[in-house]
């Protein structure tokens, strides 16, 4: 029997399977789609099912779909040590986004099969339910799903009762989902970066510090439509250019107010849109991330402020609607230190940085100690067909998933005594 800390994983049949699996949706160019409950979705959801049983673990679907692959313990009462992602895909989409961490978990538990190992602890390896669009599956298991049905329809009205039918999970008992600490003691979820800071900084490895909180707002100007031959500069209420400033205050708050937040302007609406007449209304749409959420507070009380004195100076009005505001999910200390132990001793360079995507785990977090693994993204890109991390990347960060586990369940055994 080896040596808990000889073990390591199968590089070459990780990468393998995350090439068999985009061949599933893979598109004309390269890319994958696999929108959640789309034929291609299913079809993967049962390739990844047999790879979980060839690996010796049991398999069970809840009322929001989540497959959750189970890998017994030597204490299969102990809550378990999880991790897993997603494989549904945006409609454009690379091989590696939520993938990775699917696969990686299922490597290791391979490893441990092979060498007839079992923790303490029992594994899962996660499956979430359109994590691309809605996040279902892990708001389900954390208990946040309060919005009604409707809001989780898919984009062509098919309603979500339909949905999980296709995947055998109920809408109607939603609430069944819902876990705690005493299922799952920790979760631990590796995952591209899907931003260029890791490769930047020549490091293999991210220590996530937490997933970002956020709000988005729209936000309507509100000014008088006129002739723009006619109509003397002084007597403007001139709505594109109260926004202008807007939008300016806004990058203003991102780069100049001290903190790691950023803020962004994505959408702008003009009306009437014509080059010869006074804009009269604008819309645009605002987000604000950071991973304090004291400190995304202020920012937003800042920004009201300016945009009040910029509507004051330019004779204009504006409304400000919050449209989505997402707590932001800090990881665990004792898994953070872990993780970073790991990496000492597999000798791969790390740096601690924020999430600001949003990830399974920012929900999965709300109800039991989280963390996780970043891995390099070649030129920041993902959610497209360019999307890529190198073989050994991925490698390294299942291997440091894999090290994270047999050190957690070491240390939740001794905490339980």
């Amino acid at each position: 029997m080896p040596v808990l800390a000889q073990l390591t994983v199968n590089g070459d049949r990780l990468n393998r399977s995350l090439f068999q699996l985009a061949d599933i949706g893979r598109l004309p160019d390269g890319g994958v789609s696999r929108v959640a409950f789309t034929a291609d979705d299913l079809l993967a959801r049962e390739q990844v099912k047999a790879w979980m049983v060839e690996a010796g673990m049991t398999v069970r679907l809840d009322a929001a779909g989540n497959m959750i692959g189970r890998y017994a313990g030597k204490n299969d009462e102990a809550a378990a040590l999880a991790t897993g992602s997603h494989i549904d895909t945006v409609p454009v989409a690379g091989r590696y986004d939520g993938c990775l961490g699917v696969l990686a978990g299922i490597e290791i538990v391979r490893v441990l099969h092979e060498h007839n190992l079992r923790l303490d602890h029992p594994i899962e390896v996660i499956v979430f339910t359109d994590e691309e669009r809605s996040v279902l599956g892990c708001k389900a298991m954390a208990g946040e799903v309060k919005e009604p049905p409707e809001y989780y329809a898919r984009l062509d009205g098919t309603p979500i009762q339909a949905c999980l039918e296709t995947i055998d999970g109920d809408w109607s008992k939603i609430a069944t989902a819902k876990r705690d600490r005493s299922d799952i003691a920790a979760f631990v979820e590796l995952h591209v970066e899907q931003g260029g800071v890791l490769e930047h900084e020549a490091m293999p490895i991210g220590v996530v510090d937490g997933i970002v909180g956020q709000y988005r707002f729209a936000v309507n100007v509100i000014g008088r439509m006129n002739h723009a031959g006619t109509t003397p500069m002084s007597m403007r209420k001139d709505a594109l250019v109260a926004a202008a400033q807007m939008v300016l205050a806004v990058n203003k708050i991102g780069v100049e107010i001290p903190g790691d937040q950023v803020a962004t302007v994505g959408y702008l609406s003009v009306s009437p849109n014509a080059t010869n007449t006074v804009p009269g209304n604008v819309d645009f749409r605002i987000d604000l991330r950071d991973l304090s959420q004291e400190h995304l507070e202020g920012l937003v009380s800042r920004m009201k402020d300016e945009f009040s004195a910029i509507a004051a100076a330019t004779h204009t009005e504006f409304t400000l609607r919050e449209t989505l505001h997402i707590l932001p999910t800090l990881a665990a200390p004792h898994i953070k230190d872990t993780i970073k132990q790991v990496s000492e001793q597999l000798d791969l360079p790390y740096m601690y940085l924020p999430s600001r995507a949003g990830h399974d785990a920012q929900e999965i977090g709300r109800f039991t100690d989280m963390g996780m693994i970043f891995v390099p993204s070649q030129n920041g890109i993902s959610h497209s067909i360019d999307e890529y991390t190198t073989p050994e990347e991925c490698a390294q960060g299942a291997n440091v998933l894999l090290h994270t586990f047999l050190q957690l369940d070491k240390a939740y055994a001794i905490a339980s005594h």
